[in-house]
């Protein structure tokens, strides 16, 4: 597996390889020991989501205050747009975004540590995204920054405006 680090240093975009031939292909998709020696340490998994989303939506961006979700990202059809934005305060990329394009056919992940938010805008007719999280779902916890925030600035590749939630549009800025 390919390990590329991102201008947010605990943020990796994981590259497996990939056995093809004229039948199809192969890959491992997770493994705990390599991914461990990727991220430095032990992580436990509690929770896989599945979304099915059409194109042009765009979800996020979401965080937990507490309880805060560590997520492993991939795309098992279609692609996306994966976003994830350092809001943790004592951070040196405080208010930093980076953003990655996982589909199908690239076979790439994201791994976002706890303490940053996540977000997803569909780039093709429709996708399907899988995500493993290091801690359960808790409404009552759970946050939304808007996707357009102005102070990030985030270079979502849109052709028009996206579909989002009442939820996501009704998200708070961030630092607000």
């Amino acid at each position: 597996m390919n390990v590329v680090r991102t201008e947010i240093a605990d943020v990796l975009i994981l590259e497996p390889r990939v056995f093809a031939d004229d039948r199809g292909f192969f890959f491992e998709s997770f493994n705990q020991r390599v991914f461990e020696g990727a991220v430095g340490g032990p992580v436990a998994f509690v929770q896989d989501n599945h979304s099915h989303s059409k194109k042009n939506v765009l979800r996020g961006l979401h965080h937990q205050v507490e309880q805060p979700q560590g997520k492993l990202v991939r795309v098992l059809g279609g692609a996306i747009w994966d976003v994830a934005v350092d809001i943790r305060p004592h951070s040196p990329t405080f208010g930093r975004w980076v953003g990655v394009e996982l589909s199908a056919d690239n076979k790439r992940q994201i791994w976002i540590p706890p303490g940053l938010a996540h977000g997803f805008l569909v780039l093709s007719e429709a996708s399907e995204v899988l995500y493993k999280t290091t801690d359960y779902y808790a409404p009552a916890h759970e946050r939304t920054i808007r996707w357009d925030d102005p102070t990030l600035a985030i270079a979502w590749p849109l052709a028009g405006p996206p579909q989002v939630s009442g939820k996501d549009a009704a998200g708070g800025r961030f630092g607000g």
